[in-house]
Order: C-alpha cells, then sequence, then structure tokens
C-alpha cells in the first residue's frame, strides 16, 4: 500500500508540493559576513533537496543586516545577494523539492554582541540573562510600516531568486510573536491594544508580500499554538489569528510554539494526553481544534520519529482527512538527511535519532542544540553527520567558534532607525 506521506499536496495559491514531508526551519548559521548564502548553504541544501521531502523551509533569512538572530544568518535587504540566493534555490530546488525562505526578524532576541539596543513593538526585556540579551526600544510607528514593507520586499527578492514559496516566521517569540502577545505588546495605538491590532502587523506583512510576489506563489505562516506563559498569547487568541490569516489567503500554516523564555520542545514542556504522546506530536490536540476552524492546509513540526505516527497524524479523522496536511521535520534531518526518501519508499519506519540527555533540562536543551548545529555545519562542509560525537565536545567546539567569530566580528552599528534612507 503507498503511503500517505508520499501524496501530492496542492496549496490554495495552485502550486502543488510533491509529497507531505517538510524540512522544517533550523538555523544553519552558515551565511558569509556580507550576509549572502554562500557554497557551504548551497551543499547543505542540495543534500536535503535530494533526501526526499516535498518542501524545504530554510532557517532565518532576516531582513535587516542590524538585526540578526545568529551571526551566520541569511540577510535580505535588496538585491545585492540575488545570484547568490538563486545558486542556493537551484540547489535545493535540483531534486525535486520546492524551497521556501523562512523570512524573519528577531526583534529583542537579538543577542547583545549583535546590538547594543534591539527594537521590540515595546520596551520589555526578556527575562533571560542580561549579559546575553540587552533591553528593546519601543518601535515608532512609521519604522513598523518600513518593517513590513522590508517584509514583502524580501519576498519579492525571493522569488525573483527563484524560490517556490516563503515562510513567515510568526513563532518562537521573534518580532511578528512579540506583536501578537500581549505580555510583549504593551502598545495602545494602531498596532496593539486589543487582539486585532495586535494581529495587525502580521496581517500587515501577509499582503506586502502576496503585493510583492503575485496570487500564485505560495505564502506560509509558521504561528505559536500558544507562547505558554502566563497573560500571554494563548490558544483562543491563536485560533483567531488563524481565521484572520485564512481569510487572507495564506497558503500553508506551520504550528509550533514557545518562546526564548519557554521553549516548548525542549523537554519543558509537553502536552499530557495520552493519545498526544502516542502520536509523538507536540501539538497535534491544538491541530485538531484548527483543523475544525479553517480548510487552509496545516503543517505540524514537533516530536515526529516514526512513519506510522505521521501517517496517523495524516489520516485518522472523521472525514479521512486527519489532523494535519503536512508533516515537519527538522533535528532527525540533520543527523539523516535522507530520512524522508527511506519513509516515503517504506525502507525505513522511523527515525534513529535519539538525543543524549543529561536529566537537567536547561543543560540538555543546549546540549542538543549545539550538537544537531554541528550536524548542519558537517553536512554544508561536504562530510556525513556524525551521530557518536559527544555533544560535549561539541558544545566546546561551537563555543569556541562563537568566541573566535566575535573577536573578527566588525564593531557594531550605531543605534539607528530602520529607514532605507537613513
Amino acid at each position: 500500500m503507498p503511503t500517505p506521506l508520499a501524496a501530492p499536496l496542492t496549496l490554495p495559491c495552485g502550486a502543488t508540493l510533491r509529497n507531505r514531508i517538510a524540512k522544517s526551519a533550523m538555523s544553519e548559521d552558515l551565511a558569509d559576513a556580507g550576509g549572502a548564502p554562500g557554497e557551504r548553504l548551497s551543499r547543505l541544501y542540495a543534500r536535503w533537496g535530494a533526501g526526499g521531502a516535498g518542501l524545504l523551509i530554510t532557517g532565518n533569512v532576516m531582513i535587516d543586516r542590524t538585526a540578526l538572530g545568529e551571526a551566520g544568518n541569511v540577510v535580505i535587504e535588496d538585491d545585492r545577494n540575488l545570484e547568490a540566493l538563486a545558486r542556493m534555490a537551484a540547489a535545493g530546488k535540483a531534486g525535486g523539492a520546492a524551497v521556501w525562505p523562512q523570512i524573519n526578524h528577531p526583534g529583542r532576541q537579538t543577542p547583545r554582541f549583535l546590538a547594543r539596543v534591539p527594537v521590540a513593538p515595546s520596551a520589555v526585556p526578556l527575562t533571560l540573562s542580561g549579559a546575553v540579551f540587552a533591553p528593546p526600544r519601543a518601535l515608532e510607528s512609521a519604522e513598523i510600516s518600513e518593517l513590513i514593507t522590508r517584509f514583502g520586499r524580501a519576498a519579492g527578492i525571493c522569488r525573483r531568486a527563484g524560490f517556490d514559496g516563503v515562510q513567515i516566521h510568526g513563532a518562537h517569540g521573534y518580532l511578528v510573536s512579540q506583536f501578537l502577545s500581549p505580555l510583549t505588546n504593551l502598545r495602545t495605538d494602531d498596532w496593539g491594544g486589543d487582539p486585532e491590532r495586535r494581529r495587525r502587523f502580521l496581517i500587515g506583512i501577509v499582503r506586502a508580500m502576496r503585493a510583492e510576489v503575485g496570487p500564485g506563489f505560495p505564502i506560509g505562516v509558521k504561528l505559536n499554538s500558544a507562547d505558554f506563559q502566563r497573560g500571554g498569547f494563548d490558544e483562543e487568541e491563536s485560533m483567531a489569528v488563524v481565521v484572520a490569516l485564512e481569510a487572507e489567503g495564506v497558503d500553508l500554516l506551520e504550528i509550533s510554539g514557545g518562546t526564548y523564555e519557554r521553549p516548548a520542545t525542549s523537554g519543558t514542556i509537553r502536552q499530557t494526553r495520552a493519545s498526544t504522546l502516542a502520536r509523538e506530536a507536540f501539538f497535534l490536540e491544538y491541530a485538531r481544534k484548527v483543523r475544525a476552524r479553517t480548510r487552509m492546509p496545516l503543517l505540524l513540526t514537533g516530536g515526529f520519529r516514526t512513519r506510522a505516527g505521521m501517517e496517523s497524524a495524516l489520516t485518522e479523522g472523521p472525514d479521512g482527512r486527519g489532523a494535519v496536511d503536512m508533516i515537519g521535520l527538522a533535528r532527525p534531518l540533520a543527523q539523516e538527511p535522507e530520512l524522508a526518501r527511506g519513509l516515503l519508499d517504506g525502507s525505513v519506519s522511523e527515525s534513529r535519532v535519539r538525543p543524549r540527555r543529561t536529566g537537567f533540562t536547561q543543560l540538555d536543551s543546549l546540549l542538543e542544540i549545539t550538537w544537531y548545529s554541528y550536524q548542519i555545519h558537517r553536512i554544508g562542509n561536504g562530510k556525513e553527520p556524525a551521530p557518536g560525537v559527544s555533544p560535549w565536545w561539541v558544545l566546546a567546539k561551537m563555543v569556541w567558534r562563537a568566541l573566535a567569530s566575535r573577536r573578527a566580528a566588525p564593531p557594531l552599528h550605531p543605534r539607528r532607525d530602520i529607514h532605507p534612507s537613513a
């Protein structure tokens, strides 16, 4: 019997994805000093593109080179990196996958060594160590409008570079997520004060992108089910955002959750219903609720490890449609870049990835992040993943690399407005 994972998916805009497996975004941190994707990113996406997935969503592509989440983020401000972007797109598409850049702005989640004064909807600092993240300043209304324009411009450049779609990162505590949350958006103007005005920034980005790319080019959104903080963005508000996104013609909604302050997939937060645990996915119960409210195609990422669990999420529902339309895989593909092909042809029934744990949640989270990042860098360098390497050795190596990069980094830009004329 053919697996439902192999069925193509036609999106509302008319574009078709060849199967139901997506490589979800992971930070690659492999761009050059000018924010351009180089040979390592092209090599990485060529490998993933040949691995069988129908959709590849890239790591963060930032819209402002002075607002980065990591020093090695790809940046799209204008056409200066167009040729390099085109090479990356072609490399990922060569194996038949669609490639969508994930367009993002970190807001207050910009490390201090990359920005002395990050921007945010309101001047609400992260509760994490001040040694890592500086307190942000509140954006002015004109700056917010300019940011929306930048998101739209980046989407248009992605289309000209040959990418097949784009995804807006509206989750995990980055800028769009900051606008959506009543904890981080304390504004009382046109951009905050109630749920409708808090989502105006995201809706404005969708409209700006659509104006740039036209009706037949896919636009996706990654959205938190909740940020898991008392008084923050919750499921009720998230559902209202979903309904608004469908009305705007969004083509694919990826469901996630959590923020830097409260990561939902690191082991600190787990849904407790036995049915959810049996099916592996962290946000499956929320996906079922979303399915009852929208016909927008849904992508679910987080926790999937077995073909049986993935197939169940795609098919188990009252109408046979299942809770979701696509399965997102991230960390397993850093270790097993050909996993999707094995799941599709039946030669593989589950991922072999089983991260080593110490039992200390925050430490485990850090070890996992650095360990998978190391595997991504190996693939980008033309090497095979190294499953047997010690996570402690990897952590030491990555810290040394970060310190070396910081010493070699150019001086920080002085604080400035984000307008192009500045």
